[in-house]
């Protein structure tokens, strides 16, 4: 790194420091989470800037599905293009002919799940706060080490200082400004989305009550 372009920050930049604590807060991470959860835990990244869950919409259209299951009866939503892969499920359950108690089961298990998921990411980047000061504290004591058996050289016991100190800096940085903040709004948004998802349930388990529309033929003959 060519610490000439930052002259202000050129005292608080070392790259054999950068390497104690990102290279091994890094490794730490991978060595105590799956890789699919490491995945999961760097997709979440994409999701910072979003806004929160807002199940309305997804509302409004499980009432346009009742509206039209009265009307033509359940097996009309067969049809139906639902992206949400959560309703998806529950609305062919119903179609089916799940119980509503069913239906209630598959949207609160498919919630749980979901929210597991996002709490595999959550995990990863709190290991990251939980690792980069202990990180910083283990470059802290290959600094003092560095230092103390350097004493008869002076020109190095101020590089070994400085590594010393600094790691302990870029450990606390990481976990305050990186690891923390991250860990913090993805549980955020997970526990919103998990709380606006329970809107769903009672109207998608009111479909599976819905009996399946008497074709016309069928009612003029029983009359």
């Amino acid at each position: 790194m060519d610490i000439s372009a930052f002259p202000g920050f050129g005292p608080f930049l070392d790259p054999v420091a950068l390497a104690i604590v990102g290279g091994g807060t890094a490794l730490a991470v991978v060595l105590r989470t799956p890789g699919r959860d490491l995945v999961r835990g760097l997709s979440a990244l994409r999701v910072l800037g979003r806004k929160r869950f807002d199940a309305d919409p997804l509302v409004a259209q499980v009432a346009a599905f009742g509206r039209i299951a009265k009307r033509h009866g359940v097996l009309a939503l067969d049809k139906s293009v639902i992206e949400d892969p959560d309703m998806a499920a529950a609305v062919q359950l119903a179609v089916d002919g799940g119980e509503p108690a069913d239906v209630e089961a598959l949207v609160k298990h498919r919630i749980a799940a979901r929210f597991e998921r996002h709490r595999a990411g959550i995990e990863m980047w709190s290991g990251v706060a939980d690792i980069a000061p202990a990180m910083g504290m283990i470059g802290t004591l290959i600094g003092l080490v560095q230092m103390f058996t350097s004493m008869k050289d002076p020109a190095t016991i101020g590089s070994a200082m400085a590594i010393a100190l600094l790691t302990t800096l870029y450990g606390a940085i990481v976990a305050s400004l990186v690891g923390l903040p991250i860990a913090t709004r993805l549980r955020r948004l997970a526990r919103a989305e998990a709380q606006e998802r329970t809107r769903l349930i009672a109207p998608l388990a009111a479909l599976a009550v819905v009996e399946p529309a008497v074709p016309r033929q069928m009612r003029e003959f029983a009359a």
